[in-house]
């Protein structure tokens, strides 16, 4: 597999993100459902937006190593969350995540109303092999 990125710019290197991906000559695709501060046993976090996100990175993290791709393989990830400053204030650990990981992925953040009972942030991905 090959992933070309496409940045015309360079302001959104501080972001954590791309304009665009390209992938090659990929193996297969694998398309995750929004993970969010959701616990084992079902119950929604209603807890601060930082612990929540960490803990929707986890289980992003666990759906992804449990089908066998590595985080580096994400080509789009996609956040939804009901507060976009409260999200900003906490961007940090999303973009040390993302570094950590070496992802170079494109992102959207959307605000949203509403998410399941008390969750405040969920993240989509698609990932390629």
């Amino acid at each position: 597999m090959e992933k070309r990125i496409i940045n015309p710019w360079k302001w959104q290197d501080g972001r954590s993100y791309n304009q665009g991906v390209e992938v090659k000559h990929s193996e297969s695709t694998l398309y995750v459902a929004g993970q969010a501060a959701v616990h084992p046993d079902g119950t929604s976090s209603d807890a601060d937006m930082r612990t929540q996100l960490l803990l929707a990175i986890h289980n992003l993290e666990q759906v992804v190593s449990q089908a066998g791709y590595e985080l580096k393989n994400i080509a789009r990830l996609t956040v939804y969350t009901t507060n976009h400053p409260e999200f900003f204030s906490v961007f940090d650990t999303f973009t040390e995540w993302i570094a950590e990981n070496e992802i170079k992925q494109v992102t959207s953040v959307i605000e949203v109303k509403t998410l399941y009972e008390t969750l405040c942030v969920e993240l989509e991905a698609t990932l390629v092999k």
